[in-house]
């Protein structure tokens, strides 16, 4: 199995990306939409955690930047009915984090909210994984862990109607700039400004 691969982003595209080994091999990699916004520049070098799945008609690799993204992805194909495409899905209308979350509370509605994610389905990953996933740890200094208001934001935020991935962007921007110190309706302004400004 291909677990590794390092070499210079000669292509990064939304949904993929292209990387050229030291060897002179270049590898298609698919990759979820919250892995593209932490890539480097075309031209500078990357590391990519992937996942090779293969097929009888294909294969392919799938790409992530931290271990954790790629363990959630590999037991996101555990799930009955799940593929790499639905699995790649929730990976980019979620932080890790954020999924991990929701599978463990069995957020049926944070899970339905992802495009292509019918009830049945949610429920369904919901059961099978919420007991599956209590191994995997993120760092202290996540920002759930950083603000008690962030939970409280967040909730508001998507009953206000931003999705739960805009909403996740935005309450970490505001976090990030303005530090981990802000009360919850102070970060709710603050956040669905920048969400609303998208």
């Amino acid at each position: 199995m291909i677990s590794r691969i390092r070499g210079e982003l000669v292509l990064r595209d939304l949904e993929r990306v292209e990387v050229m080994t030291g060897g002179g091999v270049a590898y298609e990699i698919h990759i979820p939409t919250t892995v593209f916004e932490r890539l480097p520049r075309v031209g500078e070098q990357v590391t990519l955690r992937t996942y090779h799945v293969v097929r009888e008609d294909a294969q392919l690799l799938f790409g992530f930047l931290e271990d954790v993204e790629r363990v959630i992805f590999s037991r996101l194909l555990a799930a009955s009915g799940v593929g790499p495409r639905l699995a790649l899905g929730l990976l980019s209308a979620m932080s890790a984090e954020m999924l991990v979350r929701s599978i463990r509370n069995r957020d049926v509605a944070a899970l339905t909210a992802v495009s292509g994610v019918g009830k049945k389905t949610a429920e369904r990953i919901a059961v099978e994984l919420s007991n599956k996933l209590d191994d995997l740890a993120f760092a202290p200094s996540s920002m759930a862990a950083r603000t008690p208001g962030v939970e409280e934001a967040l909730r508001a935020l998507v009953a206000l109607g931003i999705t739960q991935a805009d909403a996740d962007r935005a309450v970490r921007a505001v976090v990030t700039e303005r530090g981990n110190e802000l009360a919850a309706p102070e970060l709710i302004r603050l956040a669905l400004a920048r969400a609303t400004a998208r």
